[in-house]
């Protein structure tokens, strides 16, 4: 009879940026999995286009590599609080995480989070201290400021013992002291099998396999991916399923797949301890536990976080609709929703009562904004209202969520910072003072949060960090201030003027630029007072017989501020919109029509 294959899972948790794509990268290199002629590209865990240009994981991904006999899958997190119930459910399916702090940042928030699930379910996590080239590192201070932040999240005396790991993830290089000589990451990989036991052999127990995440495929449909924790599965087996909502089902395998290097590898079978991936179940969910046909034996289920954001998604019904998109319609807008539903388990889909739309859900506006961009690459147009923080009631009370929030800012921006901070109703938490920067920490409602990124980055000149994570619910904290400026609305169709810019930018800040193509409704930029103002951007200077040469072609604009797609759901109201299409982000009143917004305004004030 053959070996067992010895099995370890690991996560590789970290801050956005800290280097953790790139770490899984080195060790996929250094292990053989891409032979010696191919092109390897950068941060190959990030296969969506939209992880690799904002070089942030969204969706957690597997690989496993070989070293001394062992399999180690490798399971990427994501470091974003957004996606805190993905991260959650990963961690369930290791024996220890790698944490990966930078040598001159230290720990981040995000960090904090993912790191407390991990010690909470008892895991004993390796340090590795990374890009210790920098000119600005601190390595050893850093791994002070890791050992407070265990002991501040309760952990326990083994816990406490970790072993740590010095590195440059980029160029694969790991050593256990800094002045070690070290050229690839053999060190780390030693301390792996040293300090993880491997998965024990549960080979001949019942059958126990719990679903972690999701995927889906064109051709076989959704698939469960997740460890096998006892017994061994076999394609083609009949199974029982042991579903959310306490029933069984039955269910055969119609493929098995294990991770070797970056590929999913059809298997005939697999045993205790390994990740698998399942296909020919359409209806399995998170949480649910695969067991033999006639002998079922739950696994606690794993909490789905609430949604704590929704918007609404509608269909675009502007004037220029349809001049760059391929999909329009309710219909296409329902399936391509219902298609991100069978992967995406953080989100709620309902159709909304009055109009041709949807109320989508999500755990955050990154989590909600990156759906719209993948949607939008893929050729969907559509229209989105203003993000709001969704309220529920306990135990009588109004509750609503709240976020933590560090910031770093140049010391003669913080007084700035603090007063619009506690104007939305944030409460702080501490302050303290180094080399001419603040470090602030805050807790402030998810609502008070929603426009203030883009404020925050003018306030500090560019120059300030901020770093947002859901800490809990709380007990409503009253009305919050909005944007206080009323924006300028074209009242026409047609192509926007320099001659007309030039004279509405003088008491305005403009968000087009002439040759604009805009119609009536249609947001053209920022009043420097609180109201709003229709104006008629297309008029252009009137001719007389004698043009005094060169006069006309004097006019000096302002650059006019563009919007990224967050930039423009935080800086929209109650009766805007963004208009979202495969080449362009507009913004817009709901209402296109001057008399037909007064009108309706009118009536609601009754």
């Amino acid at each position: 009879m053959s070996k067992k294959q010895e099995i370890i899972n690991i996560a590789v948790i970290a801050h956005v940026d800290a280097g953790k794509s790139t770490l899984v990268d080195a060790f996929l290199s250094q292990s053989g999995v891409f032979r010696e002629n191919q092109e390897v590209v950068e941060c190959v865990m990030d296969s969506n286009d939209l992880e690799r240009e904002r070089g942030i994981t969204i969706y957690s991904k597997n690989c496993s590599i070989q070293y001394k006999g062992v399999k180690i899958n490798i399971v990427d997190t994501p470091g974003h609080s957004d996606f805190s119930s993905e991260v959650e459910r990963v961690i369930k399916t290791v024996d220890t995480v790698i944490l990966l702090v930078d040598s001159s940042e230290g720990p981040m928030p995000q960090t904090r989070f993912v790191l407390q699930k991990s010690l909470e379910l008892g895991l004993k996590p390796i340090l590795f201290i990374n890009k210790i080239d920098k000119k600005d590192q601190r390595a050893e201070e850093v791994v002070d400021m890791v050992f407070d932040l265990f002991v501040d999240l309760n952990a326990t005396d083994e816990q406490l013992d970790f072993p740590i790991i010095y590195g440059i993830a980029k160029d694969g290089i790991a050593k256990k002291e800094l002045e070690d000589e070290s050229n690839d990451l053999s060190p780390l990989f030693e301390t792996i099998l040293n300090h993880v036991n491997v998965y024990p052999d549960y080979d001949n127990e019942p059958l126990q396999m719990q679903i972690s995440a999701l995927a889906y495929d064109d051709y076989i449909g959704r698939l469960g991916i997740g460890r096998i924790y006892k017994g061994t599965l076999k394609n083609g087996q009949t199974v029982s399923i042991s579903k959310r909502n306490g029933s069984i089902e039955k269910g055969k395998i119609s493929k098995l797949f294990v991770y070797e290097g970056l590929k999913q590898v059809p298997k005939n079978e697999a045993k205790s301890g390994d990740i698998v991936v399942i296909a020919g179940i359409s209806d399995i969910s998170i949480g649910e536990t695969v067991c033999n046909e006639d002998n079922v034996i739950p696994m606690e289920m794993i909490k789905i976080e609430e949604p704590t954001l929704s918007m609404n998604f509608l269909v675009n019904d502007s004037p220029f609709a349809g001049q760059s998109g391929k999909f329009l319609t309710t219909r296409h807008l329902k399936d391509r929703l219902e298609k991100e539903l069978e992967v995406n388990i953080g989100l709620k889909v309902e159709p909304l009562d009055t109009t041709d739309g949807y109320k989508v859900s999500g755990r955050g506006e990154l989590h909600l904004s990156i759906l719209i961009e993948n949607m939008r690459r893929e050729g969907y147009e559509l229209s989105v209202s203003k993000p709001e923080v969704l309220m529920h009631r306990e135990n009588g009370k109004l509750v609503e969520p709240v976020e933590r929030v560090i910031i770093n800012v140049p010391d003669e921006y913080s007084g700035t910072v603090i007063s619009k901070l506690n104007l939305r109703k944030g409460i702080m938490q501490s302050m303290e003072s180094e080399n001419n920067y603040t470090k602030l920490e805050y807790i402030v409602p998810t609502r008070g949060l929603i426009g203030y990124r883009s404020e925050f980055i003018n306030d500090t000149r560019g120059e300030g960090t901020i770093v947002r994570s859901f800490e809990r619910f709380e007990e409503y904290k009253g009305e919050i201030p909005q944007r206080s400026n009323g924006v300028l609305i074209s009242q026409n169709k047609g192509t926007a003027m320099a001659y007309s810019l030039f004279n509405l930018s003088e008491r305005a800040t403009m968000f087009i630029k002439p040759g604009t193509e805009v119609y009536e409704g249609m947001i053209i930029g920022m009043n420097s007072r609180k109201e709003d103002m229709v104006v008629n951007p297309c008029k252009n200077k009137k001719l007389t017989n004698t043009r005094a040469s060169g006069s006309d072609d004097a006019i000096k604009l302002t650059p006019p501020k563009t919007f990224t797609l967050e930039e423009a759901l935080e800086f929209i109201t109650d009766d805007e919109l963004v208009e979202i299409t495969p080449d362009s982000i507009r913004l817009r009143k709901k209402i296109l029509n001057e008399n037909d917004r007064i009108k309706y305004k009118n009536r609601n004030k009754k």
